[in-house]
């Protein structure tokens, strides 16, 4: 539809490992630097990717970094790395609805 936003999607699927990429779900759905595209995220890859271009860097930001870092570690899931990069993303002010 006309005025809708394009959505840039990172793949799908409904979690776990394939091929490398550590995939989660729900996606997470932040803002771009581009006011018309929303980045739906779906993987520890594309967050981690996200996470590197942010500028506030808070405590949240942080708490993601040190959760995608963990994962690789094989210390957490990749449902624990959606979890912060939402919070992480909020606290960025980027987080958006799924509508």
């Amino acid at each position: 539809m006309a005025g809708d936003p394009i959505v840039l999607n990172s793949g799908e699927n409904g979690g776990g490992t394939l091929m490398g990429i550590h995939w989660f779900h729900p996606p997470v759905y932040i803002g771009t630097d581009r006011p018309e595209f929303t980045y739906v995220c779906t993987n520890v890859e594309g967050a981690a990717a996200e996470l590197m271009k942010w500028t506030k860097r808070g405590p949240k930001w942080k708490e993601a970094i040190e959760a995608c870092v963990a994962l690789i570690k094989g210390e957490r899931t990749p449902d624990d790395v959606r979890k912060a990069f939402e919070a992480a993303a909020k606290e960025e002010d980027v987080l958006r609805s799924s509508d």
